[in-house]
C-alpha cells in the first residue's frame, strides 16, 4: 500500500504527511517535487525501508510509517506557508516546533502629522509615512512612558487647548500653536535618538526616583526604579555599535540535550535595540537546522507586523535558504534578503547571538523543568509538557453551566490563555464533550498545547483521546479524578489519594508525591476558575429570574423556559409563538411586554 501510494505521488510541489499504523500523524514535510522528495526517504531493495543515510530521526520515523498522504500546492512557496502552519496546529511527533507564537508591540510615529506622537502597535498600521521601531520583546510601554517624561512631545492623541501636561512643564501646547514645527520636529528626533539608545533615558529617571525618594513618595520611586529595571533589560551584555546606519535581523539557535534556545537581534540604524530568546523542548534530540531556521523566519516576518528591514543575516546554512528568501520576496512585494556571513562584523555578531543563546541554556535550569521531566518520563509522555491546559466545569443542578480552561505554560501560570464558556450540556460527559470542542475550534487563535488535564476519571478520559485524534493532533491526555470520602470529594492537598488516569494506566500516587501535587494544584487553578465565572454567572441569572418572577411568573415556568431556550437572552430573543408554545400565552404576553419597556 505504501509503496503505491508513494508511486502515485505527482512531480508538483506539495507537502506531505507520514502516518503510522494507528493514523497518527508522524510528520509533515514540504517539497518542490514530491514524488522526488518523498522517494529520497526510503530504499526500494531490497525491500521498502528507510534510507540510512537520513538521520536517526527521521529513520525511526520511516521505520513507524505505515501511510502517507500529501495536499499539491502552485508552488514551493505556498508549500513553505502550508507546512509551517499544519506543523504549529497539528504538532506531528517527529517535527521539531518552536514554541514561541506571540506578538510583539512595535513604537511607531505618523509623520503625516504636523505634531506626531509615539504609540504602540502589535500589527501594521495601514497608513502612509509611519514610522516604526521595534519589535520590543520587553519594556515598550517602560520606553513609551520614558519617552514622555524625558521630552516635551505632544502628550495627548486628541487635545484642543493647553491642559495640565502643559501647566506641569511636560509639553509645549503644540494644540495651541505654542510651538513651531520645526521646534517640535528637533524634539522629536531628539526622542528618536533615545529609543534607539534607551541609556540616554535612563539618567534622567534616575534624577527623578532620587526626587520622588527624597520627598518620601516611595510609591513613585518604586515605579521608575522598575522602569529602569526593564529598559536595562533590553540591552544585550555585549554592546553593538555598527558604524554603518543599517538596519538587519539576525537569527541564531543553540542546543543543549533536549532544550533549543533561539534567539533573534533586530538592529536598527546600526545599533541592537532589543533582542529575544526563546527555550522549545525537542525530545527527539536530533537537530534539524533547516526545520528550526524555516519556523523562526516564517513566523516572525508575516504580513501582520511591519517590515522594517529587508536583510536577514542566519549564523548556519539551511536547505531551504533560497526557496524562504523568494516566499518573502513575494509576500512583501519587494527584495529581501537572507545571508549566512562568512567573514566580516555581521559574523561577528551572528556568533554573538549563539553565544548569548547557548549562555541562557546554561543559565536555564529552571525548577519547573524537573517536575516536567518527571512528568514526562514517569507517564511516558509524546510531548515534553511545557504547556498544558487544563478543564473543568461547574453548575448547579444543570444551571448556570459554565466551563473553565487555565493554562500552565513556560513554567507559569499564563492567564494570557485562560478561557471562559457557557455550557448549554446537561450532563458531566456532555459538558467536556462541548468544552473540549469549543477548545479544539480554537486552533487557529490558539496554539495547540502539549498536553491536557482532565478534571475526572478514565470515562472523561477517553472522551478527550478520542476528540484528539479525530482532530489528527498531537496532544497528551491525562485525567485526575477526586478522591471521595462519604460521598463528598476531599481536595486537602498533601492528603488527598487522588488518581492519574493515562492512555497506559491509571495511577496511585503517594499523596505527597510531587507530581501529584503538582497536578493537584493545576486541577485546583482549574476548579477555582470555573467556580469563580459560575457564581457570577449565577447571579447574572438570579436578577434575569428575578424580572421574570416580578411579572408573576412561577419558578417552574422559568426552569422550564431555561430548559427549553438554554439562557434568559434567548428567551428575550424569542418570538411571541415560541414562548407561548413552552409556557402559556398569558406568561408570553407579559415577556413581550417586558421586552418592549426595556427596547
Amino acid at each position: 500500500m505504501l509503496i503505491q501510494e508513494i508511486e502515485n505521488l505527482p512531480d508538483s510541489a506539495g507537502i506531505y504527511q507520514y502516518f503510522d499504523d494507528k493514523s497518527h500523524l508522524l510528520y509533515v514535510g514540504k517539497a518542490k517535487n514530491l514524488k522526488k522528495r518523498v522517494k529520497s526517504y526510503f530504499i526500494f531493495k531490497p525491500k521498502l525501508a528507510a534510507n540510512p543515510k537520513n538521520s536517526l530521526r527521521i529513520q525511526n520515523m520511516i521505520a513507524q510509517c505505515k501511510h502517507l498522504e500529501f495536499i499539491s500546492t502552485d508552488s514551493e512557496a505556498d508549500a513553505l506557508i502550508l507546512e509551517n502552519s499544519l506543523i504549529k496546529q497539528l504538532r506531528p511527533k517527529y517535527n521539531i516546533l518552536l514554541r514561541d507564537d506571540k506578538t510583539y508591540p512595535y513604537i511607531y510615529i505618523d509623520l503625516s502629522e504636523d505634531f506626531p506622537r509615539f504609540n504602540i502597535s502589535r500589527k501594521l498600521i495601514k497608513k502612509p509615512k509611519i514610522k516604526y521601531y521595534g519589535p520590543f520583546f520587553k519594556g515598550a510601554k517602560e520606553l513609551l512612558n520614558a519617552l514622555y517624561e524625558n521630552y516635551k512631545l505632544k502628550q495627548k492623541n486628541s487635545c484642543k487647548s493647553p491642559c495640565i501636561f502643559y501647566q506641569m512643564k511636560r509639553c509645549l501646547a503644540p494644540c495651541a500653536n505654542m510651538v513651531s514645527k520645526q521646534e517640535y520636529d528637533k524634539i522629536v528626533k531628539e526622542a528618536t535618538s533615545s529609543l534607539l539608545n534607551p541609556s540616554i533615558l535612563i539618567k534622567n529617571l534616575e534624577k527623578k526616583m532620587l526626587f520622588y525618594a527624597e520627598n518620601e513618595n516611595y510609591e513613585e520611586a518604586a515605579k521608575i526604579r522598575d522602569s529602569i529595571k526593564t529598559i536595562n533589560e533590553l540591552k544585550t551584555k555585549v554592546k553593538i555599535d555598527i558604524a554603518k546606519l543599517e538596519n538587519f535581523d539576525v537569527f541564531a539557535f543553540a542546543n543543549k540535550g533536549i532544550n533549543i534556545c533561539t534567539i533573534r537581534f533586530v538592529i536598527q540604524n546600526g545599533k541592537l535595540i532589543s533582542s529575544k530568546t526563546n527555550i522549545s523542548k525537542n525530545i527527539l534530540k536530533d537537530i534539524d537546522a533547516n526545520e528550526i531556521y524555516k519556523q523562526m523566519i516564517i513566523e516572525n516576518f508575516n504580513t501582520q507586523n511591519p517590515l522594517n528591514s529587508k536583510t536577514i543575516y542566519v549564523r548556519d546554512e539551511f536547505k531551504d535558504l533560497e526557496p524562504l528568501q523568494d516566499l518573502l520576496c513575494d509576500r512583501f512585494k519587494q527584495k529581501i534578503s537572507i545571508k549566512v556571513p562568512k567573514n566580516n562584523e555581521k559574523k561577528q555578531i551572528c556568533d554573538l547571538a549563539y553565544k548569548n543563546a547557548l549562555l541562557f541554556l546554561e543559565n536555564n535550569d529552571k525548577k519547573e523543568d524537573k517536575i516536567l521531566q518527571k512528568l514526562f518520563d514517569f507517564f511516558e509522555l509524546n510531548n515534553f509538557p511545557s504547556c498544558i491546559e487544563i478543564f473543568d466545569n461547574s453548575h448547579l443542578q444543570g444551571n448556570a453551566t459554565v466551563g473553565a480552561m487555565v493554562s500552565y505554560n513556560e513554567g507559569k501560570l499564563d492567564k494570557n490563555r485562560y478561557r471562559l464558556f457557557h455550557l448549554k450540556a446537561k450532563n458531566e460527559y456532555e459538558q467536556m464533550k462541548e468544552l473540549l470542542l469549543r477548545r479544539l475550534e480554537m486552533i487557529d487563535e490558539l496554539s495547540v498545547p502539549d498536553m491536557w488535564l482532565i478534571d475526572g476519571g478514565k470515562t472523561l478520559l477517553n472522551l478527550a483521546i478520542d476528540l484528539v485524534k479525530s482532530y489528527g493532533l498531537n496532544i497528551d491526555v491525562l485525567a485526575i479524578s477526586k478522591e471521595k470520602m462519604d460521598n463528598k470529594t476531599r481536595r486537602a492537598k498533601g492528603f488527598a489519594n487522588d488518581e492519574i488516569h493515562s492512555s497506559l494506566s491509571s495511577f496511585k500516587l503517594n499523596n505527597s508525591d510531587e507530581k501529584l501535587l503538582f497536578l493537584q494544584r493545576l486541577r485546583d487553578e482549574a476548579h477555582r476558575f470555573a467556580i469563580s465565572f459560575h457564581k457570577k454567572t449565577r447571579q447574572k441569572q438570579n436578577l434575569q429570574s428575578s424580572k421574570l418572577q416580578n411579572l408573576g411568573i412561577s419558578k417552574a415556568y422559568i426552569q422550564r423556559l431555561l430548559q427549553y431556550f438554554g439562557s434568559f437572552e434567548a428567551i428575550y430573543e424569542a418570538d411571541f409563538e415560541s414562548i407561548k408554545k413552552v409556557s402559556t400565552q398569558n406568561i408570553a404576553l407579559k415577556i413581550q411586554k417586558l421586552k418592549t419597556k426595556s427596547e
